[in-house]
């Protein structure tokens, strides 16, 4: 670090001497002397600080924002806490990990964290006994290190969006009297989303390189798990669109449909086919956007990838949504079991190309969909069909720095506190012939092409130490909206 402390000081005084002398100079190369040291200067500068700079000129407003943004349909209370703590205080000893599709018990709590935990990996999981979670949501919400927070995917994007004075916020969900009070001035609540009682989501977070006996977390994320009835049945989703009449938003922001697989499988899909209904009822006019969460059934993932992805504009999701939507419906790569560390840009952008071509609108094909956000710990793809969005290069730059900033609790990105984690090269595909793409800090933000398809890729500056990793993906997403401009069509 001091070494290109000195080599900055002395290419400044250089510099300087060289305007000194510069009357002895012939002006050109007066000129050829200064852009190159100039060169070298911005070169000196930390690859976290260059990208940095070139974000700031690359963020800009579009030039059609919105005013008013409906957000629904799940909310709650997040108690945060260390899950090595709460496991602890539970009297669980670390075992092996397994992966449960539902939580029937502890013992199923026990194996699911040490599982994700050992992949550092975000997960969400329905905790089945009522009772058993009242015990432990108890244990989580009286530990002297618990936090409460405003929790909920639609929830959380709406705080995030009110931070805006210029826009209007409404929320629907089943909100509670603590939900209410940690809620924005500028977020509006329909009285018919008041509830009597909070529901409560427990968030277990964990450190990179934390342990729990033999599992060690190769990075920083967190496992939630809940036992969430009012959420789990989208009880506010009719109450979300017969709201919309009067707001007249011109955005919807829609979330909570992974929370429906705490349900029988029948239950499951009525309320689908209820919610596609009520999708279909807001006005064509006003673009949606559909924020995805982690999920384990194959066959409800395929529902909702052939039912409401036609109905929506924009959808937001990361790297464990991204891998389990290809496996569902058998698309590229879809053989992968897992990522293995830093997930591959070419393989990303294979199956953001596929969802888009297969599910997204085309001249021979009744959808909306024509924007996907997708977002990794290390980098973030904005990917659009032409002629629908604009601003995506500020859109996607704005959504990785809001991961840097919330991520270490900053309002602005500590160069010191971050580092740049994102391959420095890269393909742009597996499946057909690639570009190779060589990442300048200078110029962060990379576009490329695939037929009708532009793709805009920017590093995250991840933060060393995270002190809050929930609600990360959510406050990505809002942020790449409140940048991005939708063209009438």
């Amino acid at each position: 670090m001091w070494q290109r402390s000195v080599c900055v000081g002395l290419l400044a005084l250089a510099l300087g001497y060289l305007c000194v002398l510069g009357p002895e100079l012939p002006p050109a190369a007066l000129r050829q002397l200064s852009a190159s040291l100039l060169g070298t200067l911005r070169r000196a500068r930390s690859l976290e600080a260059r990208t940095v700079a070139a974000w700031q000129a690359a963020i800009v407003r579009p030039a059609r924002g919105w005013a008013r943004v409906a957000v629904g349909v799940n909310a709650c209370v997040d108690v945060v806490l260390s899950g090595v703590k709460l496991l602890e205080a539970l009297g669980l000893e670390p075992s092996d990990g397994k992966n449960h599709a539902v939580l029937n018990s502890r013992q199923d709590l026990r194996e699911a964290f040490a599982h994700f935990m050992e992949r550092g990996a975000a997960a969400e999981r329905f905790f089945s006994d009522a009772e058993a979670f009242q015990d432990i949501a108890q244990t989580a919400s009286e530990h002297p290190t618990a936090q409460l927070y405003v929790g909920g995917n639609a929830a959380l994007i709406g705080q995030k969006l009110a931070t805006n004075p210029d826009l209007k916020i409404l929320l629907c969900g089943p909100i509670g009297p603590k939900l209410h009070e940690l809620l924005d001035d500028n977020v509006v609540v329909p009285p018919e989303s008041m509830q009597e009682r909070d529901e409560f989501h427990l968030i277990l977070e964990y450190q990179a390189g934390e342990q729990w006996g033999r599992v060690r977390a190769p990075a920083a994320n967190r496992f939630i798990f809940s036992h969430d009835l009012s959420n789990g049945a989208l009880n506010m989703l009719e109450v979300f669109v017969s709201s919309l009449d009067e707001f007249q938003p011109d955005l919807v922001v829609l979330s909570g449909l992974h929370m429906m697989e705490g349900q029988s499988k029948e239950m499951r899909q009525r309320r689908l086919m209820e919610a596609v209904a009520s999708i279909s009822d807001i006005p064509t006019d006003i673009p949606i956007h559909l924020e995805l969460a982690s999920m384990t059934d194959q066959d409800f993932m395929s529902n909702i990838m052939h039912q409401v992805f036609p109905l929506v504009n924009s959808i937001g999701l990361n790297e464990q949504e991204l891998l389990f939507l290809t496996q569902s419906a058998s698309g590229p790569h879809a053989s992968l079991a897992s990522w293995s560390g830093i997930p591959d840009v070419g393989v990303v952008s294979d199956i953001l190309f596929w969802i888009l071509k297969e599910h997204g609108k085309t001249a021979e094909r009744a959808s909306d969909l024509t924007r996907i956000h997708f977002h990794t710990l290390a980098y973030h793809i904005l990917v659009t069909v032409d002629g629908h969005w604009g601003n995506q290069a500020a859109a996607v730059a704005a959504g990785a720095r809001a991961a840097g900033t919330q991520a270490c609790a900053t309002d602005t990105i500590d160069t010191s506190k971050v580092f740049l984690k994102a391959p420095l090269e890269f393909v742009t595909s597996h499946t057909e012939a690639p570009s190779k793409i060589s990442l300048n800090p200078d110029e962060p933000v990379v576009h490329w092409h695939r037929e009708d398809i532009s793709f805009h890729f920017t590093p995250v500056l991840v933060c060393k130490d995270p002190v809050r990793t929930v609600g990360l993906g959510d406050a990505i997403s809002a942020e790449g909206l409140l940048y991005s401009e939708v063209y009438p069509q």
